[in-house]
């Protein structure tokens, strides 16, 4: 009994993935690319297919050799199935922000290679294929799209560099977008015999582009918010799921920009802000899935597309061999032209690093074709107004030169990269291969020899394996050439990038605990991440640099003050204080931690001389900090305390279910008992997610009534003053008013630390001074710029406010000449803090100058140590 209908396509789509199985392994062993593999089983699959329906004796199989030659999807039904699901996922496993150094090479490749592809193939063609240009340009289109699925799955395979591996990912994203917009553009010329006009097509072009970026990004983002909203891990994997089709159907069929874009910017979007917006495990498990739903898809793309490949090639002649040999020459040389011509313009430009020449010899022979080109060559075969000679031209042309550089470039890319020695070590990370191992095969060679005898091994046992390990570790320590092979420099540069990653790693596993915020944990997590990319490109500069951005205020910050000061609404201001609370004290922790991966981890790797400078700098982080943190809990000691009490009960908490979880991997309970436990667990995590209350105004009429400035004033005027006093908290190097302006408002330092420059000295404002009382009182100008030095907390009160009180309270006059004549003489020093001494507060505020300033400033001490 024949198998047919929908049961025919199912077992077909089932038997297809066990096919898809079996080629993974075999094309391991074979040391064969799994895309070239499949093209081939693909092939040989629709011929036996075509050959069962041609033969009596294999009647049985007719259904699903029909569902195999005639797959109920045409062309537009297999790009819209498949194509969002490998673009989204592309995307999602992108580095964005190590991608963004690379923009303008992947921009190159992606869409001027594209383009430049297109008109060479197109115009190699013209004067041989006896066919329109316009047709010519379309096949040249059809042709022009990469597949880097295999060639990534070489370069990953044989540990080929991860930057090469990153540009050809990087291509993939929009390449796909350019083909698709530049044949969408061709293809009714050819049916409907419309002329192009190059300026609409250009514009036509550049919108879709753009406006699909938009589409992207917005859809991108709203989708973190609905993510943010449902916290569920099942709701939030199935956003995901849905998010490609839902944006590419959107831009492709309502908004008429490219989908494909679209897909990449949305995924994009989420490799950015997911991490830092879904739990780790759930994020982990989302890129498993993915991982898994793109295998299924990519492989049956190419198993799918490559079962058409007889068909598309039927009739063909020798000539048409000689018009594939053309285009294909055509398509490498115009490739050529575009890595060797045109990425040392963006090398000399800087507007990208340069590729060195292995590279490009690569990227040149790699720039496979596959899933794609033939589903465009297979569009234009079922378009019933596309005339016959035209559809077999393209057809074959587009399915040899796909079978070509799959046969032979994909064939031989791993001996070319294998030649070229790109799956070598760079030799910082070969110096690193020696120092690491030889420190820790002693170490694993002293605790197997304890273990050993811990556990009643004989010595004969024992011996052998232990001095194969000490044999190793000493052939690695006389290799190690670690001290020779970096520089201090280079050294310092390697430390901060380590120290930076872990720190990512240590906020990602700080970030399964509920009821830390996600912003917070977002802004960390940013921050760290720009201090990798800062070490990595400009040393300690651009890692100190991120560390200056984390605790500046940010722009919602600086948006929520100017809303409390000049409209008088507090909720902003006190929601954006809460969470820069929160985000100090994680950051305070993690730098504790940090130190002490910086001592016990790197020192040993990296010598004592460079985890000397590295400690300076991390010493350097810390005190600004605690600063930031203190100046904080002088004011909001309550909420300090209680806040600190939140974020360890949630610490506590998560021993506690890595204990019920150990128990039960140890048989110690039984999965009912783990169950009750973890639920009760979960139960008091709950009460822990609810946001804490933050009262931005507590304390401020204590901190005016205490304030000598203010002493002698009835407790109902300092109440009203209370009321109408508003708070500014600056950073270091902050603008407090500039040198001519008119001073609006008058500043008491509650805490902090601000200085100017007039008349050739230096004036120090500490804690309890006024800064603008005179010039409020007497209408002068700033007479000198005045900036923060440390991080602080001011009251401000306009000068009309200010004026009217000393009319009304002239006590408040004779308190501010009786501070000025006790600073006179000399009798009240400047303090940072109430308490603190001149002496801490001028050590305080040369550590954040330190801290932030360029290396070519940094003291002779320092300079020696680098």
């Amino acid at each position: 009994m024949a198998v047919t209908g929908l049961a025919a396509v199912l077992l077909v789509i089932a038997l297809l993935l066990v096919v898809v199985s079996t080629v993974q392994p075999i094309a391991r062993k074979l040391e064969l690319s799994e895309t070239v593999l499949l093209a081939i089983v693909g092939i040989i699959i629709g011929s036996l297919a075509d050959v069962a329906l041609r033969s009596s004796h294999t009647s049985a199989f007719n259904g699903i050799a029909e569902a195999l030659l005639d797959f109920p999807l045409n062309s537009e039904e297999f790009l819209l199935i498949f194509l969002p699901a490998l673009v989204f996922q592309g995307a999602l496993a992108i580095d964005v922000r190590r991608l963004a150094h690379e923009t303008g090479t992947v921009l190159l490749l992606a869409v001027v290679a594209v383009v430049i592809a297109t008109a060479t193939i197109g115009f190699a063609l013209y004067p041989f294929a006896q066919m329109p240009l316009v047709v010519c340009l379309l096949l040249g289109s059809i042709v022009a799209t990469t597949d880097p699925s295999a060639v990534a799955g070489i370069f990953r395979d044989i540990g080929a560099a991860t930057r090469l591996t990153r540009l050809v990912e990087g291509e993939a994203l929009l390449n796909d977008a350019a083909a698709i917009s530049i044949f969408s553009i061709l293809l009714p010329s050819v049916t409907l015999h419309k002329a192009i006009h190059l300026g609409d097509a250009l514009i036509s072009f550049v919108v879709s582009f753009v406006g699909a970026l938009i589409v992207g990004v917005v859809v991108g983002r709203l989708t973190l918010v609905m993510m943010s909203a449902i916290a569920s891990s099942a709701a939030e994997i199935t956003l995901t799921v849905a998010l490609p089709y839902v944006v590419y159907i959107l831009s492709d069929e309502i908004l008429g920009v490219s989908g494909v874009v679209a897909t990449a910017a949305a995924g994009l979007t989420l490799s950015v802000y997911g991490p830092s917006t879904i739990r780790p495990q759930t994020w982990l498990f989302l890129n498993q899935l993915w991982q898994q739903l793109v295998f299924w898809a990519g492989s049956l793309v190419f198993v799918l597309a490559s079962m058409l490949v007889p068909r598309l090639l039927v009739g063909m002649t020798r000539w048409d061999w000689v018009l594939i040999l053309i285009a294909s020459v055509a398509g490498l040389a115009a490739r050529a032209a575009v890595v060797f011509g045109m990425l040392p313009l963006l090398a000399w430009t800087r507007l990208s690093p340069p590729v060195p020449t292995p590279f490009k010899v690569t990227m040149v022979w790699g720039g496979l074709r596959g899933a794609i080109t033939l589903a465009l060559a297979l569009a234009v075969t079922e378009n019933e107004h596309v005339s016959t000679p035209v559809a077999h031209f393209i057809g074959i042309i587009a399915t040899g030169f796909v079978l070509i550089t799959l046969l032979v470039n994909g064939t031989t890319l791993r001996s070319l990269v294998l030649f070229l020695k790109l799956d070598r070590l760079s030799p910082i990370d070969e110096a690193m291969r020696h120092q690491v191992l030889s420190i820790g095969l002693g170490n694993v060679c002293a605790r197997a020899k304890e273990l050993g005898d811990a556990l009643g091994f004989s010595a004969d046992a024992t011996r052998s394996v232990v001095d194969h390990l000490a044999r190793r570790a000493e052939e690695e320590q006389a290799a190690n050439e670690f001290d020779r092979a970096l520089s201090d420099i280079q050294r310092v540069n390697l430390a901060l990038i380590t120290i930076a990653s872990q720190e990512r790693s240590m906020l990602l596993d700080l970030f399964r605990m509920q009821g830390l915020s996600r912003r917070v944990m977002e802004t960390l997590l940013r921050s760290s991440e720009a201090a990798i990319d800062g070490a990595r490109l400009e040393g300690r500069l651009g890692y100190v640099r991120a560390l200056r951005k984390r605790l500046s205020p940010s722009l919602r910050f600086k948006a929520a003050q100017w809303v409390h000061n000049h409209l008088r609404l507090d909720r902003p201001l006190m929601l954006c204080m809460a969470e820069r609370f929160e985000m100090l004290m994680v950051a305070h922790f993690i730098s504790i931690s940090l130190t002490r991966f910086m001592h016990e981890r790197l020192e040993p790797t990296l010598g004592s001389r460079i985890g000397e400078i590295v400690a300076e700098v991390l010493s350097r982080q810390r005190k600004l900090l605690d600063e930031a943190l203190e100046t904080l809990r002088l004011h909001y000691h309550g909420y300090a305390e209680a806040l600190e009490n939140r974020i360890f009960r949630q610490i506590a908490l998560r021993l506690e279910s890595e204990e019920y979880t150990t128990l039960l991997s140890e048989s110690l309970i039984s999965d009912e008992l783990s169950r009750e436990l973890l639920k009760e667990l979960e139960r008091r995590r709950h009460r822990l997610v609810k946001r804490m209350s933050f009262d931005l105004r507590s304390g401020i009429e204590d901190r005016l009534k205490h304030a000598a400035i203010f002493k002698g004033l009835p407790g109902a005027e300092l109440h009203d003053l209370a009321t109408t006093t508003s708070l500014r908290f600056v950073a270091p190097q902050e603008v407090i008013c500039r040198k001519g302006r008119k001073m609006r408002a008058i500043y008491f330092i509650s805490a902090g630390l601000a200085e100017s420059h007039v008349a050739g000295a230096d004036v120090l404002y500490g804690a309890g001074d006024l800064i603008g009382a005179q010039e409020a009182l007497h209408g002068w100008r700033c007479p000198g710029t005045i900036r923060a030095v440390q991080f602080g907390h001011f009251m401000v009160i306009t000068a009309s406010r200010f004026q009217r009180l000393i009319e009304d309270y002239p006590v408040v006059l004779e308190n501010i000449q009786n501070i000025l004549r006790k600073r006179e003489a000399g009798e009240r020093p400047i303090a940072l803090l109430p308490g603190a001494n001149r002496k801490v507060d001028e050590d305080a505020g040369k550590d954040a100058l330190m801290l932030l300033a360029p290396k070519s400033q940094l003291p002779p001490s320092s300079e020696t140590k680098e």
